[in-house]
């Protein structure tokens, strides 16, 4: 794509983002929502249409996928799903959303090779997030991609090198850091409302188990081999009747969740959520701990050398108490138990907040001491307030980074990793942050980084 493309499509994108959101109306391109014409809209492209992308892959009512906002500010022209019913799905919804059919493919590289798509949007599971996206920034997309970004530390290193070298704008789909009282819990911290950190809990479920699921074979229409892609070789393995989102339990799809081969569990899950905003409340989002202690760690099976020794049941942590230790004394606590959301503790109060609440004497204290003007600009990367998608369609036309930058998210999931590396091999792990390395400790090193499948290396 040609330089005087990108300018005009991000000059139609600023058109855009000074009207106030509107429905979206079946059909309606072109000058929708404000655009200047309809080939100035930037293209974009989908790789992965599971439950994030849109729920109404399994539920009717859809209230939980991003990918209804991404029309306002561009054209869906093509989506990608290793799983033909999905994709058949994606095809509808799109053509519902925009009143035209997008290009359908189960090979992510019809996308990222296309050089008329400008933004691909990875809503892929876990172990899939590095390759896609480092390789569509290098054929020069931006990106917005679901958390949590990496299913390593070594990937978050690429992703950033990456992203340095080619300045792509790359948003992590961490939407809690644009949501108003998150916002405004990371304003009272700035304006010195709680006065100094000391400790930060993160409050974020456990995880569920499964029983001993029978190896299967994969349907027809989903193509088992390229879903595992970069991971381990293994078994397909189902049984329905779960009382989950897709009444199964599997390998695959919403529960790939469940299995290190492809996430980190809940530590990565959730704690990419919370343990991302404790880190940016803490001033900690260019760096990391000393030290991560696994207080307490449930396992579902036994593991030996940080791997499990069953294949056929979920496998990652359900239960722990782990205890990450920065260099200045701040306490980062990570746990299942309590109520879901973030605690952070000063000298001078402390307040807890998650998506229902923000609570605590320092923000009582707002009816006669509100913040200063401003201060919520400040906190959020002198960005107005807004929502995700629109925070990163507006960094595609400044080419500023946008408020969850791969930079910040990638120091915020190292902690998440080691958590898990440490519950892994259980114990205590001493953490280099400037040079990015476990001390003194081969095993729990070997585990920053995981080797990619043949024939799904990261191509660089």
């Amino acid at each position: 794509m040609t330089n005087s493309s990108h300018v005009s499509r991000r000059n139609a994108i600023k058109g855009s983002l000074g009207i106030a959101a509107a429905s979206l109306c079946p059909g309606n391109i072109g000058r929708a929502l404000g655009f200047e014409s309809a080939n100035a809209r930037p293209r974009i492209g989908v790789v992965g249409c599971g439950v994030r992308w849109d729920k109404r892959v399994y539920e009717a009512d859809g209230r939980y996928g991003v990918g209804k906002e991404f029309p306002k500010f561009g054209d869906i022209v093509a989506v990608c799903d290793v799983d033909a019913k999905r994709l058949d799905r994606a095809n509808g919804i799109v053509k519902e959303w925009l009143g035209k059919s997008p290009a359908v493919t189960n090979d992510y590289r019809n996308i990222i090779g296309n050089p008329k798509i400008d933004v691909v949007h990875i809503s892929t599971p876990d172990h899939w997030h590095a390759k896609v996206a480092i390789e569509a920034m290098l054929a020069g997309k931006d990106v917005y991609c679901e958390k949590p970004m990496t299913l390593t530390i070594e990937e978050g290193q690429l992703i950033c090198e990456v992203c340095k070298k080619t300045g792509a704008v790359f948003q992590v789909g961490t939407q809690q850091r644009s949501t108003p009282q998150f916002v405004k819990a990371i304003a009272l911290i700035r304006e010195g409302r709680l006065g100094k950190l000391q400790r930060v809990q993160c409050a974020i479920g456990g995880a569920p188990t499964s029983p001993v699921l029978p190896s299967a074979t994969p349907p027809r229409h989903f193509d088992w081999d390229r879903w595992l892609g970069p991971a381990s070789q293994a078994e397909y393995h189902f049984k329905g009747g779960a009382p989950n989102i897709i009444k199964s339990w599997s390998r695959a799809h919403y529960e790939f969740r469940w299995w290190y081969d492809y996430s980190g569990g809940k530590l990565t899950d959730w704690g990419a959520h919370h343990i991302d905003i404790a880190t940016w409340g803490m001033g900690m989002t260019d760096t990391g701990p000393v030290s991560v202690d696994p207080v307490f760690v449930e396992h579902p099976v036994e593991f030996k050398d940080g791997y499990p020794l069953t294949h056929n049941r979920y496998n990652t942590a359900t239960k722990f108490n782990i205890k990450a230790l920065y260099e200045n004394g701040v306490e980062l606590i990570i746990r299942h138990d309590t109520d879901n959301g973030i605690l952070f503790e000063g000298t001078k109060g402390r307040i807890f907040v998650n998506r229902g609440k923000l609570k605590g004497k320092p923000v009582e204290d707002l009816a006669t001491n509100p913040l200063p003007d401003g201060a919520f600009k400040r906190a959020y990367k002198d960005f107005e307030l807004t929502d995700h998608v629109t925070n990163f369609f507006e960094a595609v036309v400044s080419r500023k980074q946008p408020i969850s930058d791969v930079f910040s998210h990638h120091r915020a999931l190292t902690t998440c990793h080691l958590a898990g590396i440490a519950a892994r091999v259980g114990r205590k792990i001493q953490w280099d942050a400037k040079n990015e390395q476990i001390i003194g400790d081969p095993l729990a090193q070997s585990l920053v980084a995981r080797e990619k499948r043949a024939r799904f290396e990261i191509e660089m």
